[in-house]
């Protein structure tokens, strides 16, 4: 990783660690807008964060799809919720097509609109938010000029899903391929998700005694999360070869990867802190919803499975 994409990182971390408490998420995720508009404002003042895929003329940062991955991977780590990876995705949309929309580009990288693409009409992401609306059937990109969303039921309370119906809409261009994009930024997110749901679960049994010394002592723990620090480095890397060169069969398999990690992460988690992880006070319980509900979003597994197979078979 470059030095410009750590200094990102740590700057985002920074934020996150200041602004995105365990209270300050729940806070967010039961708020008006779904997010907190204040640590929004900082993250796309202060880093830049939703201009980051847009070009430097049309008032981006000029960097790649690898920078934003990295900040959806941060905020994934703390389950923040923000309406960036519906932004980013709107923003890749727009690119797309041969005439972009300079003005709405340049509101989207300022963080003054918000972005989302729809892939599934039951189940977007800032549906209820976004005032720049993109949708494809997987041939064609489409404008939504006017539309209505309500509340979807979600698993995931920290991020919050919509019903969205067109009003008027305009074919805008060829889809380039959004699902893939989308799939691996996902995959990113469940990355950071996993990684730090690994590290919460790590240092409980450090600190939880039973017959006298701490659990992560027991031979049996230590093997199940070695276990499971395999899966998620094995998982980070196959994402990393996605994000490097993105292609669909690349999408497949990082989401692929990265759902069954995260899955797998969150149930042990949930088995090694016992009845309390469960309870709404722990944070834990919101990792084993984030895993269920991202492994069902954009298409599940098996949809995932089934690309793959059409690809070697």
């Amino acid at each position: 990783m470059s030095e410009e994409r750590e200094l990102l990182r740590d700057t985002v971390a920074t934020l996150v660690d200041k602004h995105a408490s365990p209270e300050a998420v729940r806070a967010a995720m039961d708020s008006e807008h779904g997010y907190d508009k204040a640590l929004w404002t900082m993250l796309c003042e202060q880093v830049g964060a939703a201009a980051l895929v847009v070009p430097e003329e049309l008032g981006g940062a000029g960097g790649e799809l690898a920078d934003a991955a990295v900040v959806i991977e941060e905020l994934g780590k703390a389950l923040v919720p923000t309406p960036l990876l519906g932004t980013t995705l709107a923003e890749l949309a727009l690119l797309s097509v041969d005439e972009p929309d300079a003005e709405t580009l340049e509101r989207l990288a300022e963080g003054a609109s918000i972005g989302t693409v729809v892939f599934d009409a039951g189940y977007v992401v800032n549906g209820d938010v976004a005032d720049v609306v993109i949708a494809t059937d997987g041939d064609t990109l489409t404008r939504w000029t006017s539309n209505s969303a309500h509340a979807a039921v979600a698993m995931d309370p920290t991020r919050r899903l919509s019903r969205v119906t067109p009003g008027g809409t305009a074919r805008i261009g060829p889809d380039p391929g959004l699902a893939g994009l989308a799939a691996i930024l996902l995959a990113c997110e469940q990355i950071g998700a996993a990684s730090r749901c690994l590290y919460l679960t790590v240092q409980y049994t450090k600190d939880r005694v039973q017959f006298g010394r701490p659990i992560g002592s027991f031979q049996a723990l230590k093997h199940r999360m070695a276990d499971l620090y395999v899966a998620v480095q094995s998982a980070r890397a196959v994402v990393d070869e996605a994000l490097a060169e993105p292609s669909p069969t690349g999408a497949a398999l990082a989401r692929l990867a990265a759902s069954e990690a995260f899955s797998k992460v969150a149930a042990e988690a949930v088995q090694m802190h016992g009845g309390i992880a469960i309870t709404w006070e722990s944070d834990i319980q919101l990792y084993f919803k984030r895993a269920h509900g991202s492994a069902q979003l954009l298409g599940r597994p098996r949809e995932q499975l089934r690309r793959l197979e059409s690809e070697v078979f």
